[in-house]
């Protein structure tokens, strides 16, 4: 498979050899962590400013989420229902480098999301000399529309689940006395956060997946509106994994829009699936 790769790769440009398309990706990798370590030093050089108004943004009581989210909730006519209580917390590090340490995890995890685009740019220009002429042509607008995906998400799982997971857990009591005080370490804030923000940002390219596993003939619409039924259980239990909060108005925030993704990539792979369907015709007609 990775033979018939760089065979792809190397026709309607100069022959290359195994060893010049190692050198080529060597290249697109250089060219990427070059990218990250610009906005990595950046970020390093402000990451008080950065801390303070973005890491630490879904444990702040003034984040602009929460106002939101009681605007929403009166709007929708639910009471307080979204409105989450404040958190009074405080992090702490048990070794004398864990604010310099985790200055450097914010700053290369900042400079990765930063650069995102940049990197899958690099990367589809590796890629894109080993497609089809036809293949090409399903693939316009393809660094926009996974870059948008996958800001689309990290900024929900920022601004939407980032409050609900931490009020939920910094707020949940094992000991009916308040025996128990959460002290978490900036460690364990930084890993939470950038699962929810990394995740989701994967999470959200489900559309982006479906028109790309269609075309290649690995799935149709009609296997995924078979399957819609799977579907609704799988993030039901993504949802209460996700949002520990027991009530279903935050379960909800989180299922209708990993739902909505999922049809919309029903429709996705449902545009891709006729498209394929009609050329087949031309090339047999």
């Amino acid at each position: 498979m990775a033979s018939g790769f760089f065979e792809r790769r190397s026709k309607g440009r100069a022959e290359m050899s195994f060893i010049d398309h190692l050198e080529e990706l060597r290249w697109h990798i250089i060219r990427s962590i070059l990218a990250i370590l610009i906005l990595a030093v950046v970020i390093f050089l402000n990451i008080q400013w950065v801390f303070d108004n973005v890491i630490a943004g879904p444990v702040n009581p003034d984040f602009v989420s929460y106002s939101a989210l009681c605007n929403f909730s009166h709007f929708l006519r639910l009471g307080d229902a979204l409105c989450l209580k404040p958190i009074d917390v405080s992090m702490q590090t048990t070794t004398f480098g864990g604010q310099f340490f985790s200055s450097f995890s914010i700053a290369f995890i900042g400079g990765f999301i930063g650069a995102f685009p940049y990197i899958f740019w690099e990367f589809w220009r590796f890629v894109k000399p080993a497609l089809k002429p036809k293949e090409l042509k399903n693939t316009r607008f393809i660094i926009f529309f996974v870059s948008f995906f996958f800001f689309l998400g990290a900024a929900f799982g920022y601004f939407i689940l980032g409050p609900f997971t931490f009020n939920f857990l910094t707020n949940f009591q094992i000991s009916a006395a308040n025996l128990v005080q959460v002290k978490p370490t900036i460690n364990d804030y930084l890993d939470n956060l950038t699962n929810l923000i990394l995740g989701c940002g994967i999470a959200f390219e489900l559309p982006v997946l479906a028109f790309a596993l269609t075309k290649i003939g690995l799935i149709t619409p009609n296997f995924l509106r078979r399957s819609r039924k799977y579907a609704v259980v799988i993030i039901l239990v993504v949802s209460a994994v996700i949002t520990p909060s027991p009530d279903w108005i935050s379960q909800a925030i989180v299922f209708i829009p990993l739902y909505t993704l999922y049809e919309f990539g029903v429709i996705v792979s449902s545009r891709a699936y006729k498209a394929e369907q009609k050329k087949e015709l031309e090339e047999w007609s």
